[in-house]
């Protein structure tokens, strides 16, 4: 049976979610704002949660009302028989969204919502389920927009972003579900080697990986909140779980570079957990010294945008990374991701198209600049493209960017950092000394796994977590010759806790 069902996502990755949805399978798509609908089955709900790269959330919408008073609110949550969805003995806790003049604090929405299902329950049993904000059993989320309300189960839990994979972080990395947007809006499907060279910790590389091979995003996490629902189907998600045959070979490669060894050494870590250094090489170098590339490539990169950066140096690098792409990539397209129009500039070269995202509270722009040699007009009457119909048809959209944004701020200004995931480390200057980065190892020089134990392999190979949180027995890596994991069956059964045949 079809159900209403929402994956929420960030500002400006919205057509892709939508793309996404439709590959899946999924039925009745509209796009909204921050968020897609449409409806699947039970099946399609899990595949949503485990396959989607663009997801930050799955809501399972159970009552559309109208909330023109915290009365209302109230009686139509009160209305929902609770004995469905709480059992007893199980905590729950309630997430609230609000815009509308009527309810200014989200708090007070969320705590009305509390306090009819804590009152439905004690006055049907006299016992009241517990609330749990750290680890709750069933997550609720109400959204209200002027006097529309829609009270959902959240089926994900923890935000989708957090893939599992990432075991250190640069200060403030860039988001897994935003750098899975940015790699699917250039079309890249793992067709040429892939290249970002201010790597940072790894994030683009890894989710490229998971894209170049098709391979479901959940793999590594540990749960999700409808683990917990009365009506969990183990068998049908064990089965969803273990289903590789969507995946793909990768017959390129994927290079990451960054100046701040500290980076490197971080990416190199994230990479390992994920499994993927047979996919992925990452080493310490400058862009100024960046080369052109023997095979076709892509190239993506999230340089740094003015935090905490002198005006000099921040405008020297982006003059640098123009000089080196216009010198060392021909016939190759590079995509950056950036928030200052100074900075851009400073690139010299002419954008194929811009594209309006939201890293954090920023509304950056993710340009597309195609490389050639010589002149426009001689790559242009060699049958060479600039712009697609499809880029110059998205150029001419009207309100593609918030009016009056603040795009051209001083670059002396300091601002805040609300969202915490843009990212912000120094970059250094290009008289760049490498003792200033030196990394400071974890003790015993050892990374560890959920449970706390080493995952180090003797040899220094691929170690990777399965559900439990336990390494993985068999192989090295999780790829073999044919491009398939080598004992790789992390089913919920005892063959995946390791408990027996």
């Amino acid at each position: 049976m079809e159900f209403e069902l929402i994956a929420k996502t960030f500002m400006g990755l919205e057509p892709v979610l939508a793309q996404e949805l439709t590959q899946l399978g999924a039925n009745n798509i509209q796009i909204g704002r921050r968020m897609v609908s449409f409806t699947g089955d039970q099946e399609m709900m899990y595949r949503a949660n485990f396959q989607l790269h663009t997801a930050i959330r799955i809501l399972k919408p159970i009552k559309h009302f109208k909330a023109r008073s915290a009365e209302e609110v109230y009686e139509e949550i009160k209305k929902i028989n609770w004995s469905e969805f709480i059992e007893k003995g199980k905590t729950f806790s309630v997430d609230s969204v609000v815009y509308s003049e009527e309810f200014r604090n989200s708090r007070f929405v969320t705590y009305k919502v509390k306090d009819a299902i804590v009152d439905q329950f004690r006055e049907a049993t006299g016992t009241r389920p517990n609330i749990s904000v750290s680890n709750p059993d069933i997550r609720l989320h109400i959204h209200i927009a002027d006097e529309d309300a829609c009270l959902s189960l959240d089926s994900s839990g923890e935000s989708l972003h957090r893939r599992g994979y990432r075991q250190e972080s640069v200060e403030a990395p860039l988001n897994e579900v935003l750098a899975a947007g940015m790699i699917l809006m250039t079309g890249w499907k793992g067709d040429t080697d892939f290249i970002d060279p201010m790597c940072g910790s790894g994030t683009l590389l890894i989710e490229a990986a998971l894209i170049a091979r098709n391979m479901s995003p959940g793999i590594f996490r540990k749960e999700y909140a409808f683990e917990k629902w009365n009506d969990f189907d183990s068998e049908l998600f064990d089965r969803i779980y273990n289903d590789d045959s969507r995946e793909r070979e990768f017959n390129h490669h994927i290079y990451g570079y960054d100046i701040d060894m500290k980076a490197v050494n971080t990416a190199r870590l994230n990479v390992k957990a994920a499994g993927l250094t047979k996919d992925i090489s990452i080493d310490h170098a400058d862009f100024k010294n960046f080369k052109q590339p023997a095979q076709p490539s892509i190239m993506i990169t999230n340089p740094p945008y003015g935090e905490r950066i002198s005006t000099p140096n921040l405008l020297g690098t982006y003059k640098m990374i123009g000089e080196r792409l216009k010198h060392e990539f021909v016939n190759n397209e590079v995509w950056i991701l950036s928030y200052r129009e100074e900075c851009f500039d400073q690139i010299g070269l002419k954008p194929s198209i811009k594209i309006p995202v939201f890293n954090g509270s920023l509304e950056c722009e993710f340009r597309k600049y195609t490389i050639f040699d010589g002149k426009m007009r001689s790559f242009r009457a060699e049958g060479g493209i600039v712009k697609t119909e499809e880029e110059l048809q998205e150029m001419e959209k009207e309100h593609r960017f918030k009016k009056n944004r603040e795009f051209k701020k001083r670059l002396e200004e300091n601002e805040e950092n609300e969202e915490g995931d843009i990212r912000s480390f120094t970059f250094h200057s290009l008289e760049h000394n490498d003792r200033r980065n030196e990394w400071r190892k974890p003790v015993d020089d050892r990374p560890f796994n959920r449970g706390g134990r080493s995952n180090r392999n003797d040899d220094d190979t691929d170690f990777q977590f399965n559900r439990g949180g336990r390494r993985f027995d068999k192989g090295p890596r999780p790829f073999g010759k044919e491009g398939k994991r080598e004992g790789y069956t992390p089913g919920y059964k005892k063959k995946r806790f390791g408990d027996g045949e």
